[in-house]
């Protein structure tokens, strides 16, 4: 195996995993069966102090939590890995919020049953991403020139991604939705916030399911982008499961703190296309024996962390500086 993609250097027991898992599974029902068992709309200073507790709560497992779990085994290197993978994860699902903000508003999702649909919704994704993370893994232990593939993948991704227009939701191409209504029929109306509903004597999907549908699908085509990126910084499978845990459990607070600010942020899209490229450069790059050692990413975790958030801060700040021009000019022109 090429040295630049070493074996994983942990070896976790099984409690761990099912601590950890377990721990997720409680904090998902106290947020649905208690904090939201009443639907209503989330508003900015709620979904601020959810962003502030997951983000407070990924923190503390790199720093404190995981080294407790895991032992002398977690380096700060493996945490290094874990805060570089929680902000890539992070930063690709924000691309995602975008296009779940087009899903509600297609499907004119009422503002309190939105957090039901994220919720739902995100408990797929979790699942989806472990059997993706898990099979990924399993095949790079065996074939490690798939990480290649992998580094080429993102790399296409990315520069497509520079020049690619912009989200449009078309549920009619949807092929998960297409088999939904061949084996239910399709209520036009919402049902409070239920996915089933009763019409005409029969069991009927509602749009609230419909948008569901949309949103899980949607995670999956994202993840076949965020699955290889992760690869690309770590092949620790506890590191790679753990930090997407993180970064999809804060989506759903991060979808109601950034939904009314999506506009401010226009250059965010070329800031994660450039992320993409970066970690599929990084990974095609090991290929070029005799290159210089600034190019050398294997073990530099540091600068791979740097380069990764200075490109996020910059599309951020030049997304604001930006959107910030252009409100004057339109006071201006006012």
């Amino acid at each position: 195996m090429n040295p630049a993609f070493n074996e994983s250097t942990m070896t976790i027991a099984p409690t761990n995993w099912v601590w950890f898992i377990v721990a997720v599974l409680v904090f998902l029902a106290l947020d649905l069966g208690v904090f939201h068992r009443k639907p209503h709309a989330v508003g900015f200073r709620e979904a601020m102090m959810w962003t502030t507790i997951w983000g407070s709560m990924s923190i503390a497992f790199a720093f404190w939590i995981a080294p407790a779990m895991v032992g002398e085994q977690w380096t700060g290197d493996h945490t290094k890995l874990f805060i570089t993978g929680y902000v890539v994860e992070l930063s690709l699902s924000m691309d995602n919020v975008f296009v779940i903000a087009l899903i509600f508003s297609f499907f004119r999702v009422p503002a309190e049953f939105q957090h039901r649909v994220l919720f739902w919704g995100i408990l797929g994704a979790l699942v989806m991403r472990a059997v993706m993370i898990l099979a990924g893994a399993s095949l790079i232990h065996q074939f490690h020139w798939i990480l290649y593939i992998f580094g080429a993948f993102l790399l296409v991704t990315g520069i497509k991604m520079l020049f690619a227009g912009d989200e449009e939701v078309e549920p009619e191409k949807n092929i998960a939705i297409r088999l939904a209504r061949k084996f239910y029929p399709i209520s036009t109306e919402f049902d409070g916030q239920k996915f089933f509903t009763i019409l005409n004597g029969r069991r009927a999907l509602t749009p609230l399911a419909l948008c569901l549908i949309m949103v899980e699908t949607t995670d999956l085509i994202f993840a076949v982008d965020s699955i290889p990126a992760i690869f690309g910084i770590t092949n620790e499978p506890f590191i790679i499961f753990t930090s997407n845990v993180f970064a999809i459990l804060g989506l759903r607070s991060l979808y109601f703190l950034l939904v009314g600010l999506l506009k401010h942020f226009c250059y965010l899209k070329y800031g994660l296309a450039l992320v993409l490229i970066f970690i599929g450069f990084k990974m095609l790059i090991v290929l070029w024996e005799g290159r210089p050692t600034w190019l050398v990413f294997e073990h530099n975790h540091n600068l791979v962390l740097i380069i990764v958030g200075s490109i996020l801060g910059l599309s951020i700040a030049i997304s604001l500086i930006a959107s910030k021009f252009k409100t004057k000019e339109s006071e201006k022109d006012s």
